[in-house]
C-alpha cells in the first residue's frame, strides 16, 4: 500500500498503539515494520494466528516474556569463536527459559480443554529443547559473574585471592589503627589508587612510611603510599588475579562454544517467541478497542456494521454502519461541514489497512472486507507555497496520479471532489472523474458539497448516495451516517431557528426552482424512512443478541442436564451392579446349600424346599419389584381351587378363604397368604400308579421323552424312570431331552453323574438323535 495514503490515514499512530502492548524488543521490532499487505494468503494466515493469540489473551494465567531479547548478534559472535560475557550469556539463558515456560503453558492449555490452538501447538511441539544450554549457564554464573565453584581451579584461585586480600587488609588496618600513626595520617582509612590498596599519609611524614607512592592530593599535602610491607602481597594478588581472569575466560569460552553449537536453534526459538508476542500485542490492542476479526470476502465488498475510527475517543464516538450494497461501486456522501464526512472516509481507509495488516478492526460482528491491492486518498489540503500550487491544483495533481495508478482492485477516497474552483465546472469535473472510476471498476467513496452530485446516483448504475445527519434543533451535526439518502440543504430551517424574518424565508422559498423543492421534500422523506429503518435494524440487532445469549444459556443448561443425566445413569448402573452382585452371592449361597443337602443324601422335606425357593424371591431389591410378581387384581378364589403361589413359585390347594386372605396347602405346609398372591390353575390329572413287579419282561419303554417338561418336573420323572428301568432289568435306556438351550441336557447329565443306579452315560450318536439324547448304561 502506498506510503502517502498511509500517512494521510495516520496508520503510524495505529502501529504505535500496538507497540504499546509489546513485551520485548523482538516483537517491538516486528511491529515497527508492520505494513498492510495485498497477499490474501498472508492476510488469512495472519488472522488465523491473531485468533489463536486472542484465545491466549483471554486466559488469566498467561506467562510473561519481557525477558526475551534479540540475540542473533550474540549467537553469531559465538559461532565465529568470540567469547560472550556473563550478561550476554544470561540473555540467551532467559530466552530459552521464556520459551520453555510458554511451551509448557500452551501444551497444557490445549491438552485437556476446549481451547484449540492447532497452529501454535504444532509449532511449539517442534521447537528444539535447549535446556542443557540454559542449565549450563545457570550452573556456572549468576546475573553478573561466575560462581566460585564454576570450576575447581577457579575455586582454588579465589580462595587464594581472599587469603591474600585478608592479609593485606590486616596489615593496613594495623598501620591505620596504630596510635603512633594517627597524627601522621590524613585519614584513618584504607583507600584504592591504581587498583592498589594504599594509606593517606601527611606529606611531612612520608619518610616514616617507606613504600610506593601511587598518588598525591591536589594540594600536595597527602601522599597515597603502598607500604613496602604489603608490596609483595600486592604483587602476589596481581598474579592470582591474572590467573583468575584466565580461568574465567576459559569457562566463558566453553559456555560460548555451547551457544555456538545451538546457534540456529536459539535464533529459531527467539524468532518464534517474538512472533508470538507480536500476535499477542495485536490481540491486546484489538481487545482494547473491542475490535473484531473481519471475514474475508471473495467478491468485492465493504461491510462495516457499527464501525468507528480507532483514534477517536471510544466513549463518545458515534458508530456508523458503512455498507456498500449489492452491485454498488461508488458512494457519494453529502452533508454539512464538520459533520463527519472526512472521518468516514478515513475510517474506511484505515480499517481496510488494519485488516490487511492482520489486525482486529473497530466494528461490529459480521464485518466483511475484500482484499484491495491499494488504497488511494485525496484527503486534506496539500497546497504547496514553495511550488505555488493552489488548493485546486494540489488536489488535481494528486487526482491525476491516482487515476493513472488505480485498477479494479483499488479503493479510492476523494474528499470534497472538485472543490476549489467554479461550482458548475467543479461539479461537472467531479462527475467526470467518478465516471472514469466507474468505467475502470474502482470502488470509490467521495464527499462533496455540490447539489448536482446528489442526483448523480439516480442517473448512474452502481452508485449510492449517503449523507451525514444534521440536527436543526441543536444546530449541530449528529455525526450519524445515513446510507442511501442524499444530504439536503438546511439553510431555511437554520435561518428560521436563528430568528430570520419569516417573510424573508417565504420569499426565498418562492425563488427556489420547484424541482429543488421537490428534491428536498424527497430527501426529507428518505431521511425519515432511513432513520426508521436504522432504528429497526438496531432493535433487530438487540433482539438477535438477546436471542443468541438466551440460546447460549439454554445450550449450557441442556449440556449440564445431559451431563447430570449421564452421571445419574452411571450411578444407577453402578448401584444396579452392586445389587446384582449381592443377589448373585446370595443365590450362589442358596444353591450351594441345596447341593450340599443333596450330596449328603439328606432327605429334603418339602417345607425346607419351599423355604429355600422362597429365598430366591426375597432377592428382589424393593417391595415395588416384589409386587410385580403378584396379581394386580385378586381373582375369584374359593376353597378347593388349585392355585400357584406367586411369591414362592409353588403349587397348592386352597383350604379356606377369609375376606382378602386364604389358607393354602403346599405339600405338607399350610400358609395364610393374601388373595393377590394366588393364580388359579387347572388341577393336575391324577397319575396312575403302576406297580411294576420284578420280572424280566418289559413294562416301560426303553426311552424317556422329557421335551417340553419343566426343569424340576423333568428331573422328578427321570428319577422315577430310572428306578423303574432298574426294576425292569434294563441295561441301557435313552433319555430324550432335546437340544434347546442346553439347560435341560445339562441338568439331566448332572443328575446322572450323581445317581447310584447309573454305570455310565454318553451322548447320542447321529443315528440315535445326536445331542438331543443321552444314552444311559444302568448297573
Amino acid at each position: 500500500m502506498n506510503q502517502k495514503a498511509l500517512n494521510i490515514l495516520e496508520y503510524h499512530l495505529i502501529r504505535e498503539k500496538v507497540a504499546a502492548y509489546s513485551q520485548n524488543e523482538v516483537s517491538a521490532a516486528l511491529i515497527s515494520r508492520l505494513e498492510p499487505q495485498s497477499d490474501a494468503s498472508w492476510i488469512e494466515a495472519e488472522l488465523e494466528k491473531l485468533e489463536e493469540a486472542r484465545l491466549i489473551h483471554m486466559q488469566a494465567s498467561e506467562p510473561g516474556m519481557s525477558q526475551l531479547t534479540e540475540v542473533k548478534q550474540l549467537t553469531k559472535r559465538a559461532s565465529i569463536g568470540s567469547m560472550l560475557s556473563v550478561t550476554e550469556l544470561n540473555r540467551i539463558k532467559n530466552n530459552i527459559r521464556v520459551t520453555n515456560r510458554y511451551k509448557t503453558y500452551l501444551l497444557n492449555m490445549t491438552e485437556d480443554s476446549d481451547i484449540k490452538l492447532p497452529l501454535l501447538r504444532d509449532r511449539f511441539q517442534h521447537l528444539p529443547v535447549l535446556s542443557h544450554v540454559s542449565d549450563a549457564i545457570d550452573e556456572k554464573c549468576d546475573e553478573t559473574m561466575l560462581y566460585d565453584n564454576a570450576s575447581s581451579t577457579l575455586y582454588d584461585i579465589r580462595q587464594q585471592k581472599k587469603t591474600i586480600n585478608r592479609r593485606i587488609k590486616e596489615k593496613l588496618d594495623s598501620i591505620v589503627r596504630s596510635q603512633a600513626n594517627q597524627k601522621k595520617l590524613s585519614d584513618a582509612i584504607v583507600t584504592i589508587r591504581n587498583d592498589r590498596q594504599v594509606i593517606p599519609v601527611r606529606s611531612e611524614y612520608k619518610q616514616d612510611f617507606p613504600g610506593i607512592v601511587h598518588d598525591t592530593s591536589a594540594s600536595g599535602q597527602t601522599f597515597y603510599i603502598e607500604p613496602n610491607s604489603i608490596v609483595e602481597l600486592s604483587s602476589q594478588l596481581n598474579t592470582v588475579t591474572a590467573r583468575e581472569n584466565e580461568e574465567v575466560s576459559r569457562i566463558l569460552y566453553e559456555l560460548s562454544a555451547q551457544v555456538a553449537e545451538s546457534q540456529h536453534d536459539i535464533d529459531w526459538i527467539t524468532t518464534v517467541m517474538g512472533e508470538l508476542d507480536f500476535q499477542l500485542a495485536k490481540a491486546k490492542y484489538g481487545h482494547s478497542i473491542n475490535g473484531v476479526i473481519a471475514d474475508t470476502a471473495d467478491e468485492r465488498a465493504i461491510e462495516l456494521p457499527s464501525a468507528w475510527h480507532p483514534l477517536l475517543d471510544p466513549s463518545s464516538v458515534v458508530k456508523n454502519s458503512i455498507i456498500f450494497g449489492d452491485d454498488i461501486d461508488a458512494v457519494i456522501i453529502t452533508g454539512p461541514n464538520t459533520g463527519g464526512k472526512t472521518v468516514t472516509l478515513k475510517t474506511v481507509g484505515l480499517l481496510i489497512a488494519m485488516n490487511q495488516s492482520g489486525l482486529m478492526i473497530p466494528a461490529g460482528v459480521g464485518a466483511r472486507l475484500s482484499i484491495f491491492n491499494d488504497v488511494y486518498c485525496d484527503i486534506g489540503d496539500e497546497q504547496s507555497i514553495e511550488q505555488s500550487l493552489s488548493t485546486f491544483s494540489s488536489h488535481m495533481t494528486n487526482i491525476v496520479s491516482i487515476l493513472k495508478s488505480m485498477d479494479d482492485k483499488s479503493l479510492v477516497l476523494f474528499d470534497e471532489l472538485g472543490a476549489g474552483t467554479d461550482p458548475s465546472e467543479g461539479a461537472a469535473l467531479a462527475m467526470s472523474i467518478l465516471d472514469r472510476c466507474l468505467e475502470t471498476g474502482v470502488m470509490t467513496m467521495a464527499t462533496t458539497h455540490y447539489p448536482e452530485l446528489k442526483a448523480y446516483s439516480y442517473n448512474r448504475d452502481h452508485v449510492m448516495n449517503a449523507s451525514v445527519e444534521f440536527d436543526v434543533e441543536s444546530l449541530s451535526p449528529t455525526y450519524k451516517l445515513l446510507m442511501g439518502v442524499p444530504g439536503k440543504s438546511n439553510a431555511f430551517e437554520i435561518s428560521k431557528k436563528l430568528g430570520l424574518d419569516l417573510s424573508i424565508i417565504k420569499n426565498a422559498r418562492q425563488l427556489i426552482h420547484m424541482d429543488n423543492i421537490e428534491i428536498n421534500d424527497m430527501i426529507s422523506a428518505l431521511e425519515r424512512n432511513t432513520r426508521q429503518a436504522e432504528n429497526d435494524r438496531e432493535e433487530m440487532a438487540r433482539l438477535k443478541q438477546e436471542s443468541a445469549a438466551l440460546h447460549q444459556e439454554l445450550s449450557e443448561q441442556f449440556a449440564a442436564y445431559q451431563q447430570m443425566k449421564e452421571t445419574l445413569v452411571e450411578n444407577a448402573k453402578m448401584k444396579a451392579n452392586e445389587i446384582v452382585q449381592k443377589a448373585e452371592k446370595e443365590a450362589d449361597a442358596i444353591i450351594k446349600d441345596l447341593k450340599s443337602l443333596r450330596s449328603e443324601h439328606q432327605s429334603l422335606k418339602e417345607n425346607e424346599l419351599i423355604e429355600r425357593k422362597g429365598k430366591f424371591k426375597n432377592l428382589y431389591n424393593e417391595a415395588a419389584l416384589k409386587k410385580q410378581n403378584k396379581q394386580q387384581e385378586a381373582e375369584k378364589i374359593v376353597a378347593g381351587d388349585h392355585v400357584k403361589v406367586l411369591s414362592y413359585g409353588q403349587k397348592g390347594v386352597i383350604l379356606s378363604v377369609d375376606k382378602d386372605e386364604a389358607v393354602v396347602q403346599m405339600g405338607i405346609i399350610k400358609m395364610k397368604l393374601p388373595l393377590t398372591d394366588f393364580k388359579k390353575e387347572q388341577p393336575e390329572k391324577e397319575k396312575q400308579i403302576r406297580v411294576v413287579p420284578r420280572a424280566n419282561r418289559q413294562t416301560i419303554k426303553m426311552e424317556l421323552d422329557l421335551r417340553g417338561e419343566r426343569y424340576e418336573d423333568a428331573l422328578q420323572r427321570l428319577e422315577s424312570y430310572l428306578d423303574q428301568a432298574l426294576l425292569s432289568n434294563y441295561s441301557q435306556v435313552t433319555i430324550i431331552h432335546g437340544k434347546g438351550t442346553g439347560a435341560l441336557q445339562k441338568g439331566v447329565q448332572d443328575y446322572l453323574k450323581r445317581s447310584k443306579v447309573v454305570a455310565s452315560f454318553r451322548g447320542g450318536m447321529p443315528s440315535e438323535g445326536g445331542f438331543g439324547v443321552t444314552v444311559v448304561e444302568l448297573k
